[in-house]
């Protein structure tokens, strides 16, 4: 089963490069599901460039990973930043911890410090791949393995991994040995900022750390529609 979701992932990441060449990137988070994209575009030998979003409030351990898996493939992946004049706005209106006052704000804060870097990312490019999977939310279940970006008219998105399980991405990951984020040993199956993501419990979803205290979709805006719109107020 594994070798059939590794031939179809890669046909996908083929399919790209060949299709948009250096008009396409890989967002990457260094996340298990995008370590396997790397090596899957490591296998299949194509140049496409890899891109990833500091938000400026990740975990060290991510940052750790990102060296590991940078200098084990030999790639330097863009690191785009949120523009810090638009944090400082933010933070001056709101406050440092913003994001834990209302879903409102957490939503804006992820608007700041990973959609607009990556629309900026996005303006100059025809296509981008991610590594979403189907059982991850209730949105990602809508999405297909190609597909017109539903955020971002008149761009193309790649879903490589959308039909692989947690299963597949771990037996591919102990099969050949990938790197992982330490923070997957403490029981975190989801990370993402570092105030913003925690360990599971057994019974608990794979997304569940995400924004604990929300009751929410799980999602900050980069693979489905927000819900809020907070204006930035300069002088309050």
């Amino acid at each position: 089963m594994l070798n059939k979701k590794m031939e179809e992932s890669m046909d996908i990441l083929i399919q790209a490069y060949k299709t948009y060449g250096d008009g396409v990137v890989f967002l990457t988070s260094f996340s298990m599901e995008d370590n396997v994209i790397t090596d899957l575009m490591s296998r299949a030998g194509t140049g496409i460039k890899h891109v990833t979003l500091d938000t400026g409030r990740l975990p060290q351990e991510t940052y750790d990973i990102m060296e590991i898996i940078s200098n084990r493939y030999g790639i330097t992946p863009e690191i785009v930043f949120p523009r810090s004049e638009e944090v400082e706005n933010m933070v001056r209106a709101h406050g440092i911890n913003l994001f834990r006052s209302s879903p409102s704000l957490r939503e804006l804060c992820c608007e700041v410090r990973k959609i607009t870097p990556l629309n900026r990312i996005l303006s100059h490019r025809r296509a981008w791949i991610s590594g979403i999977r189907s059982e991850q939310t209730l949105s990602r279940k809508q999405s297909e393995m190609v597909e017109p970006d539903p955020m971002r008219p008149g761009i193309m998105k790649f879903n490589p991994l959308l039909n692989w399980n947690s299963d597949h991405v771990k037996e591919y990951t102990e099969k050949f040995m990938l790197p992982i984020n330490a923070l997957y040993s403490r029981g975190y199956r989801s990370i993402g900022c570092a105030p913003c993501s925690r360990a599971v419990l057994p019974h608990e979803s794979e997304r569940s750390g995400r924004w604990w205290w929300e009751d929410s979709i799980k999602e900050c805006g980069i693979h489905a529609p927000v819900r809020f719109k907070p204006v930035l107020r300069e002088d309050e």
